[in-house]
């Protein structure tokens, strides 16, 4: 699935290299999506590849290879309305929205899909909007948090230093890191050696939620 940014630049990339023989520049690119520095390219770029959308062409300028284009049923990320009321039954669980699938790793979108819930035990979490995510990559593994995991996330937007938040990336990327609250500065710390903590001005970073519990299945 592709986000909203992410497919129009794949658009974008696909119609200028019809029109001019080549990629265009990441100027052109940061114009085209609407973004304010050439870090936002880089992350989209970068996603696209890892998607399997287009493959950049080492020690060639302007080199990029369309590989794909985006189905149709790709979906935008999700709003604040799209965090329902979690319900609750009558044998003592709670049934909250599954959003979709959400990086700890590469950060890519918290896909909004109303038609899947999962249920879990109403001692889990307390009062509040709740919704889940399952976990795609390997960055949250020291903190106990590995792929395919489901997390349980309570709706805030609000985290202190050391919290374990869902964070909103340029409006359009989400990922599951610690927050690192620096002056002028915000980091999202991952919890796996290999990786680098990555840091971002404030207005860049929306809090969506922080973490209130972990799901693992065992066997098939």
């Amino acid at each position: 699935m592709l986000t909203a940014k992410q497919r129009d630049l794949l658009n974008f990339i696909k119609s200028y290299q019809e029109a001019q023989d080549h990629a265009p520049s990441f100027d052109e690119m940061k114009d085209a999506v609407g973004l304010k520095s050439k870090s936002g390219i880089h992350r989209l770029v970068n996603a696209l590849e890892e998607r399997g959308y287009i493959r950049r062409l080492a020690n060639r300028a302007r080199a990029i290879e369309i590989i794909s284009s985006p189905p149709a049923s790709d979906q935008t990320p999700p709003s604040d309305s799209n965090v329902v009321h979690a319900q609750f039954g009558s044998d003592g669980t709670r049934s909250l929205p599954l959003l979709g699938k959400i990086a700890a790793g590469t950060p890519i979108e918290a896909l909004s899909d109303h038609s899947n819930m999962l249920d879990i035990p109403a001692t889990m979490v307390g009062s509040g909007e709740h919704f889940a995510l399952e976990i795609v990559g390997d960055s949250m593994i020291e903190a106990g948090i590995h792929d395919g995991d489901t997390v349980v996330i309570k709706k805030t937007d609000i985290a202190n230093h050391g919290d374990i938040v869902v964070a909103l990336i340029d409006e359009h990327e989400a990922t599951l890191k610690t927050l690192r609250k620096e002056s002028g500065r915000i980091g999202l710390e991952p919890a796996n050696r290999h990786y680098q903590t990555r840091y971002f001005s404030n207005d860049a970073v929306r809090i969506q939620g922080k973490l209130a519990g972990l799901i693992r299945r065992y066997g098939n």
